[in-house]
Parts: structure tokens; C-alpha cells; sequence
């Protein structure tokens, strides 16, 4: 019993210097003295900052951020007012117009179409390039008649002769047109029919007047050859009754008789001279009152009223955006139609611009990761002029127009284009700034996942170059220029650093293809970005 408590002694003693010399060393370990403290404070001795030499495929592209838009909106409006309808309508054209059914967005509009109703009157849709700027009717003629007797052939109602005249066939046509759409065709309004009126009266008052004053004329013409021939039919029987009279009293009454006779000759030609202009005057007068009776039946019928008609350039189009409501006066622009096909609109840097040409495949990636091909269709002010920037509503503007990627970009090819881009924001003033931003167009071919996304954000990629196959790739920084103008780059190599000439090729995604000269540098190798 005693050998064992004995151990135990033992065992709790070395115990206990172990745990003394623990303590001791752990304590040993946290005591520095003020110059190991000074030196855990200063930094490391710099040295250069290396990153290895690649091998590796290398693709060059320009990324841009771009908007769906469609093809060529422009403004819509009406040329004027519709007209009233109904023959007996007691409102003129002139009555306060409202929109009875307004456009609706989004709408694919085709040649004979309703776009919209004014003052339950139709707006119809017509292809050709000429705008509506009157009103069509009975004896107008131009190249917008012209316009419509051809629309109407291709709807389906004949207007005879598409001369340009507007005569009795076209408006034949149009009236099976309208009816055709539910609509009555414009025919001649209460005031029409009133003017016709007056004038139809003013040419019977005409043939009146003319008539009275023929009949007053003939009758002072028999009264006044009556009169002068009974005096001197009297005259002369008394003479001869008085032969024996003196030679003095025959010459006096002789003499007496011949200045009566002189007086009623002249008075009888003044009379015939106010007789006869009386006539003219008469005459002239029916002349004109017929006149102007054929000038307005000339006009008087079937009508297109200037509001009731828009020509496109190119139909069919698509209503992208509406302006007016129901009860809304329809002035000025009523809504903005488009092409039905989608392009995209981007802008990228000057320096960018200038490695690209029409025609370069372009990547379009939606904000869920989808993918549709397209290519670039114009750079710089071809794509600022003819892209979603049309003009007026009637002008036949952008890539619906220009139809195929032909048209305005077409007349530049892509040398002219990246001229036009390089300069488009130079600042030719101080010359210190770098070229602006350069618009691009992108057509899509095949929308796919595009379709319905007008005005969303897409990324835009276009590729500017590939290397042949896998090169040597540096970073950018790596790259270090001499005095002689030659490119190199700094290796580590044996504890030292050493310079490497090298030429320089394609760069992408911040690295760039080196050719070292003569093989003095190799995948893996270490080349020196920073200090």
C-alpha cells in the first residue's frame, strides 16, 4: 500500500513540471523583443508582379447594350376632314370633327383596312407613295388619282381607265368600295345641292334675260321701220296733191322734210347700237351662268374626302403607338405606325466603330440568356437617318422601305460607313477629344424570342476578328514599348528579369497575341505586368 501511494506521488510531480514547462514555452512564444516587433511592421520587400504566358484561342468583339425597336415609325394624321355621309345631312363638312373609334396599338393595318372611324366615317388605309393632301372627286386628275384607281383595281373594284382622271367608273369603284365596308360613300351635301340650286336658277334668269331682250329688240326694230315709212309715204302724197304750189314753199318744206328724216335716221341707229349691246351683255351673261353650272357639275358626285384616306409607302404597317381616344379631335399626329419587322439600335465607342462593316454577323442575347442572329445593316448617319427615325408619315423612310437590307445604307458601302462613323464624334474644335458615340442598326432576320419585345434591352456581340487557332496570349499590361518604337515584354527568368521582343497581334478581352523573336518565350513563362 505505501509503494503505491508512492507512485502516485510520483506521477502527480511529473505532472506537474510538465505543465510548468508548457506554460513557460507557450509564454516564450508570445514574448517578442521591440526589434522583432518593429520588423513585423514593415512591408515585404517589393517585387515584380508576374502573370504566366498563355496559350489559348483569342476572338475579338465589340459589346454593345441595345434596344428592339420595329422598322420605320413614323407620324399618322389625317390630310383633313371626313366628310358627312348621308345626302341630306343638314351638317356641312366643316362640322366639328371627333374620333368615334380611335386606332388600337399593336395592329397590323392592310391595304383596305379601317383605321380608325371620325364622326362615324371610315379612315381608310391605301398603299402608294404619293400622300393624300385633297379631296378626290368628278374631274380631278394627278398621279393621287392615278394612285387610287390603282389601289381599288387591287382591291377588287374595277375604276376603269387608272388614266388618272377621276370620272363616273372610279366613282363607281369607290362606291362599291365603301359599301363593301359598311360605309356609304361620300355623295354631295345639302350645300352642294343648294349651290347646284342657285346656279341652275341663274342660268334660266340668264336665258330669260336674253330672251326679253331679243323680243324688245324686234320690237322696236317693226315700230320704228313703220314709222318712218308711213311719213314718208304721207310726206310725199301730199306733195304730189300740191303740185301747183311755188318753187319757194316745195324747197322749204322740201328742206324741213329732209332734217326730220336726218334726225330719225340717227336716233334709229343709236338705238340699234344699245340694242345690240344689250344683246351681248345678255348673252355674255348666260355664257357665263352656263359656265359655272358645267364647272360645278363637273365636281358634283361620289367624293373621297381628304381625312377619309391615308396612303402608306409600303403596306402592311403596324400601329406601335395611338395619340387620341374616343371624343378626341383628331389634329395633328393621331398615333405612330412601323414596319412589322424588328431591328435593334445600339451606339458604340469611335474607336470601336471603326473595325466595323456592314454585313458582320451580330449576336443578340435577351436579358433571360437567349440568343437570335442578326448583322449589321448600317453605321453611323445611315443608321441615324434611316433607322426608327423616320419622316413625316407619308415619306417612304427606313429599312421597311429600303426592303432587304437595300436603300439608303445601300448607297455607301462599308468603307463609306466606318469613314462616316470614325468622324461622327470627333471634336473638330479642340481635337482633344476621342470619337463619340457611332449608331448602329441591326437587322433581325428571324426575331424568334425577340418577337413581342419592342423596347426591351438586349446585348449586343459582334464579333471583329479570331486568331488562327491557339497563339501565345500576354495581358495588355505586359506589353512594354521602346524607344525604337518595338514591342516587349519583361521575363522572370533565373532570378532576374530580361526583356523579350515581341510583335504584337490580335487583342481581346484584355489579353493580346504575342510572336516572341526568335522563341525566347513559351507557355508557362512569367512575364512581369507591375511592379
Amino acid at each position: 500500500m505505501k509503494r503505491l501511494g508512492s507512485r502516485r506521488q510520483l506521477g502527480a510531480l511529473v505532472g506537474a513540471v510538465v505543465l510548468v514547462g508548457a506554460g513557460g514555452w507557450f509564454a516564450g512564444t508570445q514574448v517578442r523583443s521591440p526589434a522583432d516587433a518593429a520588423a513585423s511592421h514593415n512591408a515585404p520587400k517589393a517585387g515584380p508582379v508576374t502573370v504566366e504566358v498563355e496559350r489559348r484561342s483569342l476572338t475579338a468583339t465589340v459589346v454593345a447594350t441595345g434596344t428592339v425597336a420595329f422598322t420605320s415609325p413614323r407620324p399618322l394624321s389625317l390630310a383633313g376632314s371626313v366628310g358627312t355621309g348621308a345626302v341630306t345631312s343638314p351638317a356641312g363638312e366643316g362640322s366639328e370633327q371627333r374620333v368615334t373609334k380611335a386606332p388600337v396599338a399593336g395592329t397590323k393595318v392592310k391595304e383596305g383596312d379601317v383605321l380608325m372611324t371620325v364622326n362615324g366615317r371610315p379612315v381608310l388605309a391605301l398603299a402608294g407613295p404619293v400622300p393624300m393632301y385633297r379631296a378626290m372627286g368628278p374631274g380631278a386628275t394627278g398621279d393621287d388619282v392615278k394612285q387610287l384607281q390603282k389601289a381599288l383595281r387591287r382591291l377588287g373594284f374595277d375604276p376603269g381607265s387608272a388614266g388618272g382622271t377621276f370620272g363616273q367608273a372610279t366613282a363607281t369603284a369607290v362606291t362599291n368600295w365603301y359599301r363593301n365596308k359598311g360605309y356609304e360613300a361620300q355623295q354631295p351635301s345639302a350645300e352642294d345641292q343648294q349651290q347646284l340650286g342657285q346656279l341652275q336658277q341663274a342660268v334660266s334668269g340668264a336665258q330669260e334675260a336674253l330672251l326679253t331682250t331679243r323680243s324688245g329688240s324686234a320690237g322696236d326694230g317693226a315700230g320704228t321701220g313703220d314709222g318712218s315709212g308711213t311719213g314718208a309715204g304721207t310726206g310725199t302724197g301730199g306733195k304730189a296733191s300740191t303740185g301747183t304750189e311755188t318753187g319757194a314753199g316745195t324747197g322749204a318744206e322740201t328742206g324741213a322734210e329732209a332734217n326730220a328724216g336726218t334726225r330719225t335716221d340717227a336716233q334709229s341707229s343709236t338705238d340699234r347700237q344699245v340694242q345690240a349691246i344689250q344683246l351681248r351683255s345678255a348673252q355674255k351673261s348666260l355664257d357665263m351662268a352656263n359656265n359655272a353650272l358645267s364647272s360645278f357639275q363637273a365636281t358634283y358626285g361620289t367624293k373621297v374626302p381628304a381625312g377619309e384616306v391615308v396612303f402608306f409607302p409600303e403596306l402592311p404597317v403596324r400601329l406601335d403607338k395611338v395619340t387620341v381616344k374616343t371624343g378626341d379631335a383628331p389634329s395633328g399626329p393621331v398615333g405612330t405606325v412601323t414596319g412589322s419587322e424588328l431591328l435593334v439600335e445600339a451606339a458604340v465607342p469611335g474607336e470601336d466603330a471603326e473595325l466595323l462593316r456592314r454585313g458582320m454577323p451580330v449576336e443578340v442575347t435577351t436579358t433571360g440568356g437567349e440568343k437570335v442572329k442578326g448583322k449589321v445593316e448600317a453605321i453611323g448617319s445611315a443608321a441615324a437617318s434611316s433607322g426608327t427615325t423616320g419622316g413625316d408619315g407619308e415619306a417612304a423612310t427606313g429599312a421597311t422601305s429600303e426592303g432587304g437590307g437595300t436603300g439608303v445604307a445601300d448607297a455607301s458601302d462599308g468603307a463609306a460607313d466606318t469613314d462616316t462613323a470614325g468622324t461622327s464624334g470627333t471634336d473638330g474644335a479642340s481635337g482633344t477629344s476621342g470619337p463619340g458615340p457611332v449608331q448602329l442598326r441591326i437587322s433581325i432576320p428571324d426575331p424568334g424570342p425577340l418577337a413581342g419585345q419592342a423596347e426591351a434591352s438586349v446585348k449586343v456581340t459582334i464579333e471583329v476578328g479570331a486568331s488562327d487557332g491557339k497563339v501565345l496570349t500576354v495581358p495588355l499590361a505586359a506589353i512594354r514599348t521602346s524607344a525604337d518604337g518595338k514591342a516587349r515584354v519583361q521575363v522572370e527568368r533565373d532570378g532576374g528579369v530580361r526583356d523579350v521582343s515581341v510583335t504584337v497581334g490580335l487583342s481581346a478581352a484584355g489579353l493580346v497575341e504575342v510572336k516572341p523573336a526568335g522563341g525566347a518565350l513559351e507557355q508557362g513563362d512569367k512575364v512581369v505586368v507591375g511592379k
